[in-house]
């Protein structure tokens, strides 16, 4: 029975999908074999048809090759394990004996999918006994050739969506950003009409302006760009398409995965992401933005949001965010901010989080009633506000909420 197991990603242009899969079943006819391509990062891209029952079976009992197919990547020791053959530099087909230590129970030949000169990706068979004539290796090579060519075609195509989707974030608001999000639509395509929302990792890992992953490495991604955070770091700009403004697990989901495997803080936990509102079309791609940028400082700076905040649940860091750095910086509040009175400014933060409710504040900072009363008296001491006072409460919670986002050192906007 013959049994069609294509895959390919959603991410991948248009024009492309059905090439790599024809391209993969392709070789797998021409080698009486199944074949499975795989880009330079090792991440699926089509796997090809199986004539019988027996080979898929005989493919199952491969740990390796069942996980790939399975999760559509493959772990960074198989990874490495695989390129300390040389793949990565090969001209030509690549024979790797069978290992069951590292879970590779059948042989592999390895075909480099190259363009002008440079290994962009992978096809992959079980090597049999005879397994394949050089004849048919040779011919295999002109069509994973034709799979390089069409790799090259989708590196171009991703690095012009990236540069497209950096251009309408940075540009000044009016004509430049109007242009920019032309250009932008017209490299989607029918794309840029559907429903997106815009996800925000700060800090990334890299502080090259092109060190975006590719959007086939991010299920749901429709173009990814870096984008300047503070001073001198990056962060990371996804645009995530979705079905239903309702159903937000996409742009969630690659929060998470996002902050997993690329974020860099400067310490443990101060990576953080923001999820903006979903909009349908791009003509408010750029108030999505520091929606996004504007949760991701939220959730570094107040903890609990995080590390995946979405816009609609940062409360009042919503208007904090839009405030230039300065407006925070109130003198009454100076004193109560240096590192000696930290305690007290925890006090006073928490009590005011509490609604002013003495036994509920205590009781979160496990101190007496009496204690806190005391560390309250020196607020007002030290601030000259009365926290009896409704508009001294107000001033004093913002400019204590304001302080954590200084802290930041990021004006994402």
């Amino acid at each position: 029975m013959r049994e069609n197991a294509g895959v390919t990603s959603d991410a991948a242009p248009f024009h492309h999908r059905a090439d790599y899969q024809e391209l993969v079943d392709e070789l797998s006819e021409l080698l009486g074999a199944p074949a499975t391509l795989e880009n330079r990062d090792f991440e699926l891209i089509a796997f090809g048809a199986y004539d019988s029952e027996d080979e898929l079976d005989a493919a199952a009992l491969d740990p390796v090759r069942t996980r790939s197919i399975l999760t559509r990547r493959s772990t960074t020791a198989v990874r490495t394990w695989f390129e300390g053959f040389g793949i990565t530099r090969a001209a030509g087909p690549v024979r790797i004996p069978p290992t069951p230590e590292a879970g590779v129970y059948r042989g592999r030949i390895c075909l480099p999918a190259r363009h002008r000169g440079v290994v962009l990706g992978y096809v992959w068979l079980l090597d049999d006994d005879p397994g394949p004539s050089e004849a048919q290796l040779a011919a295999a090579m002109r069509v994973a050739g034709r799979i390089g060519e069409l790799l090259a075609d989708e590196a171009q195509h991703g690095a012009d969506l990236s540069r497209e989707l950096r251009a309408v974030l940075t540009a000044e608001r009016g004509w430049q950003q109007e242009m920019a999000v032309a250009e932008l639509r017209t490299a989607l395509g029918p794309r840029a009409d559907g429903l997106h929302t815009v996800v925000c990792v700060a800090p990334w890992r890299t502080s090259d302006p092109q060190g975006a992953p590719s959007a086939r490495a991010v299920p749901h991604a429709t173009a990814l760009c870096t984008v300047p955070w503070g001073a001198t770091g990056q962060s990371l700009a996804v645009l995530v398409r979705l079905r239903s403004a309702d159903v937000r697990a996409p742009a969630l989901t690659t929060a998470a995965r996002l902050l997993k495997e690329g974020a860099a803080g400067a310490k443990e936990g101060a990576a953080a992401a923001g999820v903006s509102e979903a909009r349908t079309g791009l003509a408010e791609l750029a108030a999505a933005w520091h929606e996004a940028a504007a949760a991701a400082r939220a959730a570094r700076a107040e903890p609990r949001l995080g590390p995946v905040a979405e816009w609609s649940a940062i409360g009042p860091y919503r208007l904090l965010t839009a405030l230039p750095p300065a407006a925070a910086r109130d003198s009454a509040v100076q004193a109560l901010l240096s590192p000696a009175q930290r305690d007290l400014a925890r006090t006073a933060e928490a009590y005011l989080d509490c609604a002013g409710q003495a036994g509920r504040t205590a009781a979160e900072l496990g101190i007496h009633r009496q204690t806190l009363y005391y560390r309250l008296s020196r607020v007002e001491q030290l601030t000259g506000l009365d926290l009896d006072d409704g508009e001294d409460r107000l001033l004093l919670h913002m400019a204590l909420k304001g302080a954590r986002l200084r802290d930041d050192g990021a004006d994402a906007h």
